[in-house]
């Protein structure tokens, strides 16, 4: 989506990043969050940011913050608005930085985070490197902290060491299913060839970070949250509806058959973490048929289920009996419980 009407300073020659912010209708928020990004960064550091046709004054407040902070920050402006996927997509073509980081323009990176980035990529220069996050709530409550926000995992496997198995590395992923964008630093050579976010869809993280780290030679991960995610009431999951239903059930869509001719992609832990996954997205988009508040038709809502049913079949590396019979083997009882029911379900 080339339709950019205005530019600024143009960054440095060779930054080491590209911190890359997506601005739409943030104006509440996105003073702090540029301020957490420019109190811990230097001119060998690219700050983007791009205005996606904001109503609020977000624009106005992005020229003032490039003049608070002298130029060095870069902003960008849609001619037209094309969703978070366009932002992102048409900031990967302008980075110059050797890694890329995507920030949510509502969410604030935490103290320290690009000087241990840093550090990590001098000694170790992976392709991609994972960072954990706390969720940031406007009133946190002892639950919250129970729940372990202060901190959540999004890799599951080893940590804190430069590893180069790709299997492990999406199996890590997977068994977490904390698929954003915002907490994997990547190699910008890793978007070359064309790779990039699906644009007019939500639930566009999925398969895009998956693809993504498939491409990867050499990751790390760091047990530090970097990222302070804001819990927002207007959130995707939060406000879903039935085509926010339909992107999710089909979010991983063809994935499998796109790195199926690679050899650690018949890893058998894998193959389940991928599968259990593809159940995720199943679950929570025919969980949405049962409290639905869109005006469906019993018809609607029986076709959708029918739909979202082969989604899943059509996604996973393991049929629904197959999976049901791996949660089986591993004691899961809990999961085989909430797949089989809404697998099972019949919708009159």
């Amino acid at each position: 989506m080339n339709n950019l009407i205005g530019t600024a300073n143009p960054a440095p020659s060779s930054p080491w990043l590209s911190i890359l912010i997506p601005v739409f209708n943030v104006q509440a928020y996105l003073k702090e969050c540029v301020d957490s990004v420019m109190s811990q960064v230097d001119e060998e550091v690219e700050v983007i940011l791009l205005d996606d046709c904001s109503t609020d004054g977000s624009w106005e407040l992005m020229l003032q913050l490039k003049e608070q902070w002298r130029g060095r920050i870069t902003v960008l402006q849609h001619a037209k608005n094309g969703g978070l996927s366009a932002a992102r997509n048409t900031m990967i073509d302008a980075a110059r930085g050797q890694y890329l980081w995507f920030l949510d323009s509502d969410d604030k990176l935490l103290p320290e985070a690009v000087a241990e980035l840093h550090a990590v990529v001098h000694a170790h220069a992976p392709d991609v490197v994972l960072c954990d996050f706390q969720v940031w709530r406007d009133r946190p409550r002892l639950k919250h902290r129970l729940r372990g926000e202060h901190c959540r995992r999004t890799f599951k496997g080893k940590t804190n060491a430069l590893l180069h198995d790709r299997a492990h590395l999406l199996t890590g992923l997977l068994r977490t299913g904390q698929l954003h964008a915002w907490s994997k630093i990547s190699r910008r050579s890793l978007w070359h060839g064309g790779l990039r976010f699906p644009e007019g869809r939500y639930f566009e993280d999925m398969r895009t970070m998956l693809l993504m780290a498939a491409r990867a030679d050499s990751f790390y991960h760091v047990a530090h949250s970097w990222v302070a995610y804001r819990q927002r009431i207007s959130s995707i999951l939060a406000s879903m509806n039935a085509k926010k239903a339909c992107d999710q059930s089909a979010a991983l869509m063809n994935f499998y058959d796109q790195i199926d001719s690679q050899g650690w992609a018949g890893d058998a832990s894998f193959r389940f973490a991928l599968a259990h996954q593809c159940a995720r997205n199943f679950i929570g988009a025919t969980r949405y048929l049962s409290r639905r508040t869109d005006a469906l038709s019993g018809d609607e809502v029986r076709a959708l289920a029918l739909q979202f049913r082969a989604d899943f079949e059509a996604s996973s590396p393991l049929s629904a009996r197959e999976l049901e019979q791996a949660y089986l083997r591993r004691g899961q009882w809990i999961k085989w419980s909430k797949f089989h029911h809404w697998f099972s379900r019949q919708w009159n």
